[in-house]
């Protein structure tokens, strides 16, 4: 067998598609360019000269209204959170707590004020964090980095103040560490990573919060919480944990206000809201409804709040903060100045020159940016930027004649105002055109790149099809498919390297891969081009068999039509935006539609009711019957799995009737103590049977007879860490419960239970890859044995002697006919478990791969689970039945609806496990499941996720082997059935067909090339689903849900991809592995003398005895010679 080769092939094809994938994404997901240049006090951005006279010491650009600010930033706090309705009796638990808000804006209305504040998508904390500081929009990419934070290098509003001598205090979220290095006077960060801790970083704000603030030493001061986001994402918003937490918020505002002097701006902030489940990142109404509180002992606005509260982009706080405090506004920022805050105590006139002040300085810092970024990047639209700039201009000539009037007094106050507020207008209109045009224009596509990148996938899908034709017929396929075609890569690589050196150039490592991936795609289809044509030549001097093979071609072409049919319209509704939102109802409606076509075809070819044609006459009638009923009940299960996945769903925001799943929410959620045991006692239950399941399969096809380290811990470790999943998640399920000494105990189990699972899963996979064979070898050979006599020592009477011959004769018959059966050997090999060798391993990785999944899972989703590895195995039932029925002659190839509905299966179950394709969805508690603190590095939790967001494909991709294997498996012998009494030859022939997976080594090239198919066939149709999305996203990049829908679901398909194709590879790996003992066991019996024993797979003979035709003649003439020796011994 061929084992190095097929991986090679299959790695060097997953490595075209990673090609295409990483070149589409650098032209797709572009982050905008971010300009280096900073504001500064001398930037002529100043008012008219008159004006600038009236400038305090150590103002920039407008007079500073506040010596000192406070911004608390609550995450996550929703607007809802901070709202107060006094007509809601019975609110919910996160409304109405925050009355001390309440009681501030109507007891001091020109003082406080309450705002809906809209968060720009992503609503991730550190995209908001940024827009929060630099007045910018995050590009949708950053969100890949919201726990692997960089350095902000754009001018912000922290490195204004600390530019210009302001003293920057921080508490709280370390995200802020890894943003502004270096730019804090004082920080105090803690960990903000575990969303199940409530509580660390809020008591260590409240600890060095109320000091600090009577300290003075200090010009700003930033604190944010996290218990709110950490609460939601815990319990979600509807939870008395919320309530609380929300009131401790309170309290903690209500005494930093008695704390605060009369120069002290304050201002309460959430970076974005949250869902019903407590999730945010994505663009629905509550994760981007947050909420902004303004407060000043002094007095901040002209006139009292609106009926409702105003809804102001985060963005717009930056330049308010910084003229507020008098420093310039950063140089890349796109907010409005919320005008508002700078009325002060004047009349209505005077207020409205100040407005109009900073609006003017607004407006040319925008202006001043929109021209330096239209320079470097030029991608925002000349006509639009035109149509700006005359807008700015106007703006500015009018308010410059409007000041010469108002200086001259040639204005009446009534005449004053309107002109003053039709100013006020055209400088408001330009500030939100701009920021609409930036908005619109910020995603900076390459459509060169975006190009190549899906011409790569494309043609990888290409190849996978050709590489499966071509790797059955070629003789040297490895040397002229994989050898040649990399050379070429090789080549091309090295060429652009010399280049590199020779010009000095930067060397895009991402544009090389691409290049070298293209070149060793050209040298495939070269050589695929010569064989064609030589096939094509061969075909044309032998009319009548290419007229044959033309026949046979097109029947081969409909039996394909069925399922590369639901493969197309899967990939065709890609381009659908409603399709995707609704993807988790029709992927399983596709798989049930393929699997009744397929019993509509075989209902169709007559093979579930004629009964004529070879295969059903070697059946019969009876057998035939219950083979068929066997399958239909197969279908019926499959429906049932189906249905009931359904009650495991995530919800998107786009369907607002949808409910999301009871299952999804962890058990300590759960109020009632009864619903929490018995939910309880029935996952573990559910666990257990599974063990059972998988132990009784391994017992029936005599995979759990050895002693064999890898069998005992199939025997012992399994229940072992069933047992360390039940007690996590017994204490999982009642940590909030315990007090006292006990709580500590408890976060010693929350980490110990599921590091024991680890080591224990660990510890079987090893062994599993150093010693993957479960088979159990027995020398049957019958020993001499004692003959039984009525007497002691030597026969000495004629009678003893009539008692001894016929035992001396049966041992003597015996033992010849043993000789003769087996030749020149001298045991006989019973091999238990050999024929279910391969499969066996698979099974006990996948199961050990399933426990390491439910652990990272809540509690409920086992059940999810448990469906999955059911419908797993009714899916492999169903295809072998169905071959079986259609009486296939090539098992050798798995067919491509098999292939299909396991992908279909896939998909299904990742919808089915509780999650989507969105921000939101992503179960970040399984980057904790076994940490109780913060991680050290970002690769571990990133692993956790992963493993979490993509855990059918990872099941299903190490399984897919198996739909080679089954088949062999399951092979149904005739020799099963009720049959006339039959000659022993005819019986140790008949014997000798059911040789299970055994015969896959009869054919060792064979099987590598149905190995090497099947892992092509699978990455065919992976391909062609990303291959799908990646042509929407491209396509539809202008669309109005491109960012919400299509790029959220190409990058979970392009990971899905990644992902799938190496454990494909690992799965492929593990039964190379398994061959590669298989041939070691062998050779070692083989150094015993047994190359010619007779081998029992399961009980049953393996090879057929030599010598078996003189059989007879041999017998008889032993007769012959035993009457002859007991005659002349008598005598």
């Amino acid at each position: 067998m061929q084992r190095w080769p097929v991986l090679l092939f299959l790695a060097w094809v997953c490595l075209l598609f990673f090609a295409g994938i990483g070149l589409f994404m650098s032209g797709f997901l572009l982050t905008r360019i971010e300009l280096s240049s900073s504001s500064s006090c001398s930037d002529p951005l100043l008012p008219p000269p008159w004006q600038r006279q009236s400038l305090p010491p150590g103002s920039c650009w407008a007079p500073q209204r506040f010596s000192k600010a406070v911004l608390v930033i609550i995450d996550a706090l929703r607007f809802e959170f901070a709202h107060f309705n006094p007509a809601k009796a019975s609110p919910l638990p996160y409304e109405n707590k925050l009355s001390f808000l309440h009681h501030l804006t109507t007891s001091q209305p020109r003082h406080a004020r309450l705002y809906r504040f809209r968060a720009d998508p992503p609503t991730a904390t550190m995209q908001r964090i940024k827009g929060l500081t630099t007045g910018s929009l995050p590009t949708f990419i950053d969100v890949g980095s919201n726990f692997a934070t960089y350095a902000i290098q754009e001018d912000n509003l922290l490195a204004q103040l600390v530019q210009n001598g302001r003293r920057v205090v921080f508490m709280g979220d370390d995200t802020w560490e890894g943003l502004f290095p270096e730019k804090f006077f004082r920080s105090y960060f803690f960990p903000s990573f575990n969303v199940k801790d409530l509580h660390t970083v809020d008591d260590g704000i409240l600890q060095h919060l109320y000091p600090t603030v009577d300290s003075g030493e200090w010009d700003m001061l930033i604190a944010h919480f996290l218990g709110v986001d950490h609460c939601g994402h815990k319990h979600g918003p509807d939870h008395p944990e919320m309530a609380k937490k929300l009131t401790q918020m309170n309290e903690m505002l209500r005494s930093l206000v008695d704390h605060l002097g009369n120069d002290t701006l304050l201002l309460v902030a959430g970076d974005h809201g949250m869902t019903e489940t407590g999730d945010h990142g994505g663009e629905s109404e509550k994760e981007v409804n947050a909420a902004l509180f303004v407060y000043s002992r002094t007095p901040l606005f002209g006139t009292g709040p609106p009926e409702e509260p105003e809804a102001i982009p985060q963005v717009n706080l930056v330049p308010t903060v910084a003229l507020l405090l008098g420093v310039p506004i950063p140089y890349s920022n796109i907010g409005e100045v919320m005008a508002e805050l700078f009325s002060g105590d004047g009349d209505t006139v005077s207020a409205a020159l100040q407005q109009l002040s900073v609006y003017h300085i607004n407006a040319k810092q925008v202006d001043r940016f929109l021209q330096s970024y239209s320079l470097v990047a030029q991608d925002l639209p000349a006509e639009q930027l035109q149509r700006l700039q005359e807008l700015f201009s106007g703006a500015v000539e009018e308010h410059t004649q409007l000041l010469d009037q108002v200086q001259g007094a040639t204005l009446v106050p009534p005449e004053l105002q309107s002109r003053l507020g039709s100013l006020i207008s055209r400088f408001q209109l330009y500030l939100r055109e701009a920021r609409v045009v930036c908005t619109q224009s910020w995603a900076r596509f390459n459509s060169l790149r975006m190009v190549g990148g899906c011409t790569l996938i494309a043609a990888s899908c290409l190849l996978c099809c050709m590489a499966t034709e071509l790797a059955a017929s070629s003789d040297s396929f490895y040397r002229s498919c994989l050898l040649y075609p990399l050379l070429w890569g090789l080549v091309v690589a090295v060429v652009l390297g010399l280049a590199h050196v020779l010009t000095q150039e930067g060397l895009d490592l991402l544009l090389v891969s691409s290049c070298t991936a293209a070149a060793s795609q050209l040298g495939f289809f070269w050589h695929w081009w010569g064989q064609h044509h030589k096939r094509a030549f061969l075909v044309g001097s032998q009319p009548p068999l290419a007229h044959i093979g033309l026949r046979q071609r097109l029947r081969a072409w409909l039996g394909l039509a069925f399922p590369m049919g639901i493969l197309l319209f899967r990939c065709g509704a890609m381009f659908s935006d409603s399709f995707v939102v609704a993807e988790a109802q029709v992927a399983p409606f596709l798989l049930a539609s393929l699997v009744m076509l397929l019993v509509g075809k075989l209902h169709w070819d007559g093979r579930l009711t004629v009964l004529e044609g070879p295969r059903q006459q070697v059946l019969g009638f009876s057998s035939y019957r219950r083979e068929m009923w066997y399958l239909l009940c197969l279908v019926a299960m499959l429906l049932v799995c189906v249905r009931l996945s359904g009650f495991f769903h995530q919800c998107r925001e786009e369907i607002p009737q949808c409910r999301p799943s009871l299952f999804l929410s962890p058990l300590a959620s759960l109020r009632n103590t009864r619903a929490k045991n018995l939910f309880y006692l029935l996952c573990v239950a559910l666990l257990a049977g599974l063990v059972y399941a998988v132990r009784s399969w391994l017992r029936h096809y005599g995979n759990l007879n050895s002693s064999d380290p890898l069998v005992l811990f199939v025997r012992w470790g399994f229940p072992l860490v069933v047992l360390c999943i039940a007690c996590y998640w017994a204490v999982v399920s009642s940590a909030d419960d315990s007090l006292g000494k006990l709580q500590e105990l408890v976060q010693v189990a929350v980490v110990a239970f599921p590091w024991a699972v680890y080591g224990l899963a660990s510890m079987g996979l090893l062994l599993l890859l150093c010693n993957p064979m479960t088979v159990f070898a027995k020398d049957t050979r019958e020993s001499a044995g004692s003959i039984v006599t009525p007497y002691l020592g030597v026969p000495s009477s004629e009678v003893d002697f009539l008692h001894v011959i016929p035992q001396i004769y049966k041992r003597m018959q015996e033992s010849q006919k043993s000789r003769l059966e087996r030749g020149s050997c001298k045991a006989t090999i019973a091999a238990y478990g050999l024929g279910s060798v391969y499969s066996a391993a698979l099974v006990i990785a996948l199961t050990l791969l399933g426990f390491l999944l439910m652990l990272l899972h809540s509690e409920r989703l086992s059940l999810a689970f448990l469906l999955l590895f059911l419908e797993a195995f009714v899916l492999l039932h169903i295809h072998t039945r169905a071959r079986g029925l259609a009486g296939d002659a090539e098992p050798f190839s798995v067919p491509w609806y098999a292939v299909i509905s396991w992908l279909l299966a896939a998909s299904q179950f990742f919808y089915s496990t509780g999650h989507q394709p969105i921000f939101p969805a992503i179960h970040w508690n399984a980057a904790f499941v076994g940490f109780h603190l913060d991680h050290s590095t970002n690769l571990l939790p990133a692993v956790l996720v992963g493993a979490n967001t993509f855990a059918s494909h990872i099941l299903f991709a190490v399984g897919c082997p198996l739909l080679l294997l089954w088949p062999f498996v399951c092979e149904m012998p005739s020799s099963q059935k009720k049959k006339p009494k039959k000659e022993p030859q005819e019986e140790l022939q008949e014997v000798e067909e059911h040789m299970m997976e055994m015969r896959l080594r009869e054919s060792p090239e064979k099987f590598s090339t149905a190995l090497l198919q099947l892992g092509l066939k699978y990455l065919f149709v992976l391909g062609a689903q990303l291959l799908a999305c990646v042509c929407a996203a491209m396509i539809l990049r202008r669309h109005l849900m491109v960012w919400k829908v299509f790029a959220p679901k190409f990058l979970f398909e392009s990971l899905g991809f990644v992902v799938s194709s190496i454990c494909l590879l690992l799965g492929i790996s593990l039964v190379m592995r398994v061959d590669c003992a298989v041939s070691t066991w062998f050779s070692r019996l083989q150094l015993r003398d047994a190359k010619d024993c007779w081998l029992l797979v399961q009980g049953r003979l393996a090879t057929t005895p030599k010598n078996s035709d003189s059989r007879r003649q041999v017998f008889q003439g032993l007769e012959m010679l035993l009457l002859s020796f007991i005659e002349s011994f008598s005598h």
